[in-house]
């Protein structure tokens, strides 16, 4: 997975755990203040748009998460069959 689909489910799941927690019909309710932190994940998405600065992107790319997903990408039965098919005739 890349930088990019792991800021998506991070910052998904802080939104509707965020949610869980701060409203009062949520059987999860702590407090209404982690609407707050709803809020502050919003403002970061918005004000990323704009500036491309991600604090997430910059912390999961220092863990070494790769930033663009492998070219051949998912093997599946038949991609792994012709990338051997053609690794046999480059050394023939």
């Amino acid at each position: 997975m890349t930088v990019n689909r792991y800021v998506r489910i991070i910052v998904g799941l802080f939104v509707l755990l965020s949610l869980a927690l701060g409203v009062a019909a949520s059987p999860l309710y702590v407090s209404s203040y982690w609407l707050w932190f709803t809020a502050f994940v919003g403002a970061n998405l918005f004000q990323s748009g704009f500036t491309t600065f991600c604090p997430l992107d910059s912390i999961l790319r220092r863990l070494g998460v790769p930033e663009t997903a492998d070219c051949d990408g998912p093997a599946t039965a038949s991609t792994a069959a012709g990338r051997s098919a053609r690794a046999g005739a480059e050394y023939r």
